[in-house]
């Protein structure tokens, strides 16, 4: 009698439960279902891009130092601050708007922590430099101590992602999600090296930034082949696809025309970066990442395939 009891008290704490389940209407789902393939795609895409943004910020703050179309770079520097805060949001919360499905990875969610923390103090300078329309030598500074920071904990989430993506919505094809990661970072490569012209051309510890800029558009070209033709070390299995091949042959089109201006900043004799240079590297490099872009965006509609 006694076992009849608690069974039936059993029964009706388990039904009580169910009826609660149904009676708010699952909002909090049984199984939570990871990210589809496509979503992957979004997620890796959106992620890779906060990294180029953060050098992009980077970079239109050093053409505002530098004098160069001081009112279109305020205005594309508001612009790429305001898309980075609302992207930051979106990989955290979701974002219909974005294609942002909401990051319910407990370690992803501590590292966009990280990267928020960082973000306060560069977005605090970058929203100082918008309100009186200059950039001084002091802030100049603050951003060439921050901006790295920021790419580096920018670039660990990116590399949490693309883990989730290998093991759910792109297990059938890992290579892929390695491919969207570097194609991603090519997008950051090519504002990364004309910040570091940019702060050559300042002054700004001009030793240490050309050999970062030597670094930066290596990794770019030997990205660049990869991507067409594969790279082991790279984790790059190259790429047969016609359409994305001849969007790769546009990219390297314009990277013929932008590597000796990168490269005339990061040789070691050039003690001095004229004016016709500097404006050459802020005519060229948004064609370059614009294309680059591109080539993304058809990898992405690879994975959703």
């Amino acid at each position: 009698m006694q076992m009849c009891t608690r069974n039936r008290a059993h029964l009706l704490s388990v039904s009580g439960a169910l009826w609660l389940l149904f009676a708010i209407g699952f909002t909090t789902p049984l199984f939570a279902e990871g990210p589809s393939s496509a979503e992957y795609g979004v997620v890796l895409n959106l992620s890779g891009k906060q990294r180029m943004l953060s050098q992009k910020m980077s970079k239109e703050a050093m053409l505002v130092a530098l004098d160069v179309d001081r009112d279109k770079n305020l205005a594309n520097l508001e612009k790429t601050s305001a898309l980075f805060d609302k992207t930051l949001k979106g990989l955290r919360d979701g974002s219909e708007e974005l294609g942002l499905p909401p990051t319910t990875s407990g370690r992803i969610l501590r590292q966009l922590g990280k990267i928020d923390a960082v973000w306060q103090e560069f977005y605090t300078v970058i929203e100082q430099i918008v309100a009186t329309k200059q950039v001084t030598p002091e802030q100049v500074g603050a951003l060439a101590k921050t901006n790295i920071p920021l790419l580096k904990e920018m670039n660990k989430a990116v590399g949490q992602y693309e883990k989730d993506a290998k093991a759910g919505g792109l297990e059938a094809d890992p290579g892929l999600a390695a491919t969207i990661n570097l194609a991603g970072k090519q997008r950051m490569l090519t504002q990364k090296m004309s910040k570091e012209f940019l702060l050559v051309a300042y002054g700004y510890d001009p030793e240490d930034n050309k050999l970062a800029l030597l670094e930066t558009y290596s990794l770019f070209e030997r990205t660049l082949a990869g991507l067409r033709d594969g790279d082991k070390i790279l984790d790059l299995p190259g790429t047969q696809e016609p359409a994305i091949r001849e969007q790769l042959a546009v990219v390297e089109g314009l990277w013929a025309t932008f590597k000796p201006i990168v490269a005339y900043g990061a040789d070691y004799r050039t003690t001095e970066i004229p004016r016709d240079k500097i404006e050459a590297l802020a005519r060229t490099n948004l064609p370059l990442l614009k294309e680059m872009n591109a080539a993304v965006v058809m990898y992405e509609k690879q994975a959703a395939e």
